[in-house]
């Protein structure tokens, strides 16, 4: 179960920034944010070995694009497409809107269910996929929003019910200075109240945990700005990522 924070602050120099873990099999190849698609010039994003495709990418655009597994939806199936096709699909796409219309167009039931959250300067866009029928689409608030395995925001995941609150309580990073620390803080946070499910990094359990970490802002003419860790956050640390053939 990842876990994706957004907050939109509409009007502001830095209208969206985003944090995310991934949480993983810890024996899934996978390689940090690069120009990995040749096919695709302009998109930059983590490639997993396995499928191929991306948990989290961006393009030249703007756009931000991430997938997400539903409950009981952890790997491949028989049949099934690599969900991380959805992001490189969706950057396609010029904004967050004609990004969401083109996955929402797709047969949902090629992919096993996923969530998505897309974003430009403009906000973000939930996806809501069951597998079945086409993926729902719901515009994301002003204001900031969680969304894990469940639906944005939603107190029946552990994760959010105890982490939301803090993150809406939070110093609010400042990415023209590459201050995310009280983010980064929360993204490290092991600690366990009840189980498993609740922590925000994901200890190593049974070959699973959070293998990476990531906090991205855009600014309001769409620029980009990517600090990527290796590893889960609090031990591996954000580093800056080269975008569009740019230095970090």
């Amino acid at each position: 179960m990842c876990t994706v924070i957004l907050l939109h602050r509409p009007g502001h120099p830095w209208p969206v920034l985003v944090a995310a873990n991934r949480d993983e099999m810890l024996g899934r190849p996978w390689d940090p944010p690069g120009p990995w698609w040749p096919d695709r010039p302009g998109l930059v994003g983590g490639r997993d070995r396995s499928g191929g495709g991306s948990w989290m990418a961006v393009n030249r655009a703007g756009v931000v694009a991430t997938v997400l597994n539903r409950p009981g939806s952890l790997g491949p199936a028989p049949g099934k497409r690599s969900r991380g096709e959805l992001p490189l699909l969706a950057l396609a796409a010029g904004s967050a809107a004609a990004a969401a219309a083109a996955i929402a167009a797709l047969p949902a039931a090629d992919w096993r269910p996923f969530n998505m959250v897309l974003a430009d300067h403009r906000g973000g866009i939930f996806l809501r996929s069951e597998g079945r029928g086409r993926a729902e689409v719901e515009p994301l608030p002003a204001g900031l929003s969680m969304v894990t395995a469940h639906d944005p925001n939603d107190l029946g995941s552990p994760r959010t019910a105890r982490h939301l609150p803090r993150f809406r309580a939070a110093a609010v990073p400042d990415p023209g200075r590459r201050d995310w620390a009280a983010w980064a803080r929360l993204l490290a946070d092991d600690s366990l109240a009840k189980s498993r499910a609740d922590a925000l990094r994901v200890p190593p359990t049974d070959g699973f945990g959070t293998v990476c970490a990531s906090l991205l802002a855009i600014d309001a003419a769409g620029g980009l700005r990517w600090e990527f860790a290796a590893g889960p956050a609090g031990i591996a640390p954000f580093r800056p990522v080269a975008l569009d053939g740019r230095p970090a």
